[in-house]
């Protein structure tokens, strides 16, 4: 990832001095970098206080900085273990995100580890998506279950479910709506389908997977808000991210929210769906890598 943000920071810790000019520069460096401004203050005060207290060097203090940093940040992977029913991913994000596609990524990532998937296509609301859903799936080789536009959501879920069940597939990867009238159309939704998942399968194998533009910066802190208070969140992944610019945003929702990131994309095709690194994308931040 090509990062500026990274290399304005990289130019900052090469000056001869570390003084208030210097920090007041990362401060301003780091909110341009969708930091947000109560993280960035609070990391520089505590970068002020460790130098004063230690009199650390350029390269030590961007170590402490890195280490402040990754604990904001956490990854996690899905391991899927056989069992009698399946997991359901129900994926998330707003129109415009890439979710349709993430979903046939996602699919592919557990095809290649030998994880049997269907689709699920939720999104009800859009007939662009329900054809979309089923292109990838015939391209994938993989099973989908829809109905027409316009039908209840919660009646595919219910039937993927089921059909998941009596056929023992493993993985459900189900699309939603990516935009609802208000925040209580989303809400009253997604507790709907909340309740049908609940009635067919153990919590555990129930997980809520946000897709976010990597390029939105603050607009993808929004929309995480947004989702989590309205169902809660367990994982992030994350589009684009070979075009993106910055990063702060994902330290934000780490930080504020304590939402994993799970998987970015970086690339077009199936294949360019990665596990998320923390270490290396704190490096990337940090213009260490």
């Amino acid at each position: 990832m090509e990062n500026f943000f990274g290399k304005k920071l990289t130019n900052i810790f090469r000056r001869n001095k570390i003084d208030e000019i210097f920090f007041e520069d990362l401060e301003d460096t780091l909110i341009e970098g969708d930091l947000g401004a109560q993280i960035t203050f609070e990391l520089v005060e505590d970068l002020r206080e460790i130098s004063k207290k230690k009199k650390l060097d350029k390269t030590t203090l961007l170590q402490e900085m890195k280490t402040i940093l990754s604990a904001y940040v956490e990854s996690i992977d899905f391991i899927i273990e056989p069992q009698d029913k399946p997991m359901i991913f129900l994926v998330l994000g707003v129109n415009g995100v890439g979710k349709t596609t993430t979903i046939a990524k996602i699919s592919h990532l557990f095809q290649q580890r030998n994880i049997s998937t269907v689709l699920g296509a939720a999104d009800t609301f859009r007939a662009a998506a329900i054809d979309q859903l089923s292109l990838h799936a015939e391209r994938l080789g993989t099973r989908i279950v829809k109905q027409s536009p316009g039908s209840d959501p919660g009646a595919v879920i219910f039937d993927t479910i089921d059909s998941a069940i009596a056929r023992k597939e493993q993985v459900i990867l189900a699309d939603t709506a990516g935009r609802m009238h208000t925040k209580e159309n989303l809400l009253r939704e997604l507790k709907k389908i909340d309740k049908i998942v609940a009635s067919k399968l153990p919590k555990e194998n129930y997980k809520k997977i946000l897709v976010i533009d990597a390029t939105t910066g603050q607009n993808g802190l929004r929309q995480a808000e947004l989702f989590n208070e309205s169902v809660d969140v367990d994982a992030i992944v994350l589009t684009k991210y070979d075009s993106a610019a910055k990063g702060g945003s994902i330290v934000q929702i780490g930080k504020k929210l304590n939402i994993p990131i799970a998987y970015i994309g970086v690339g077009e095709q199936y294949g360019d769906l990665r596990p998320f690194n923390k270490a290396d994308f704190i490096d990337s931040l940090l213009g260490l890598a």
